[in-house]
């Protein structure tokens, strides 16, 4: 079973029952998690910027705080997710 990069309506976790990594599903997972981890890199690059900023309002900190709260869900969410496909690999 691979947790897949998406929840369900209700914020539940997805699981794709398949062990092939050509299906389309797979494919579109691989695709996913590899544009949510180009997201979280920017926004880390963007946050970092911010934060070398002497004068940064409260909004603006917020903001740059939520960001990297969701970028870190999404990586920890990959991260279980390949960690799962290694431990059925292994």
């Amino acid at each position: 079973m691979r947790l897949l990069p998406w929840t369900n309506d209700f914020g539940g976790p997805c699981w794709l029952s398949t062990a092939n990594p050509d299906s389309r599903i797979s494919r579109m997972a691989d695709e996913l998690e590899a544009a949510m981890i180009a997201s979280a890199e920017e926004v880390l690059s963007e946050a970092r910027e911010l934060l070398a900023e002497s004068a940064v309002g409260e909004q603006e900190l917020r903001f740059a705080g939520t960001r990297l709260a969701e970028s870190l869900r999404d990586t920890l969410r990959i991260a279980a997710s390949r960690g799962g496909r290694l431990e059925s690999e292994g």
